[in-house]
């Protein structure tokens, strides 16, 4: 099957840039953890995966950094960094359109689930929030990564706004979510399936997890 590579780092590039312009941006309503967490994947095809997370979540996002080190996985850092640089003239508008723009342009999305994300991504207001809105406008596949391991479908990590929409979960392990990204994601737009699903063990049994 494919393989994905991962397309990270934006968050040490974000903060470098926050230094340069001698925090000018830190007056604005979120943008330190909009920098701190928005990423994307992108795999030899050039598809791109768009990865969505509360900023509670940062220590994960790194986690999957230190993937590609630890586990000899085939990730590649990125430098998006300068997709979500707003200027000191940005308001929250701006930098929602930049994030609906990175969301036209991804294929997937891969949402770390964890209560702070059903949370925002539910509330109506926040970044997350946004995002949701948008993957669901654009009907873009939703692969649920369990931040508490677990394999099946956790309602509590699930925003709201997804409940009914056709995901897929796993727990949060670079073998199962590329699984999904090759399979779920790519028989996505043909499915008529409805609602949050989950792999049988078996497929945890195949891929050695």
């Amino acid at each position: 099957p494919l393989r994905r590579v991962l397309v990270l780092g934006v968050e040490h590039h974000a903060h470098s840039t926050l230094n340069d312009l001698g925090g000018k941006l830190r007056g604005l309503p979120h943008v330190d953890s909009i920098l701190n967490r928005r990423s994307l994947l992108k795999n030899r095809g050039d598809s791109k995966t768009y990865v969505a997370f509360a900023s509670e979540d940062i220590g994960r996002y790194r986690l999957m950094e230190a993937w590609r080190e630890n586990q000899h996985i085939d990730f590649n850092f990125y430098d998006a960094h300068d997709l979500y640089i707003s200027r000191d003239d940005s308001k929250p508008e701006t930098i929602k359109r930049n994030l609906r723009e990175r969301l036209k342009n991804a294929k997937q999305i891969v949402f770390l689930g964890s209560k702070d994300g059903k949370r925002k991504g539910g509330d109506g207001n926040s970044f997350l929030a946004h995002e949701v809105g948008v993957a669901l406008e654009f009907k873009l596949p939703v692969i649920v990564a369990n931040l508490d391991g677990d394999r099946g479908v956790n309602h509590a990590f699930i925003p709201t706004p997804l409940s009914n929409y056709y995901s897929v979960s796993v727990s949060f392990q670079p073998k199962i979510i590329m699984h999904a990204l090759d399979n779920y994601a790519e028989s996505f737009a043909s499915s008529t399936k409805k609602g949050p699903h989950l792999y049988p063990s078996k497929v945890y049994a195949d891929l050695g997890l």
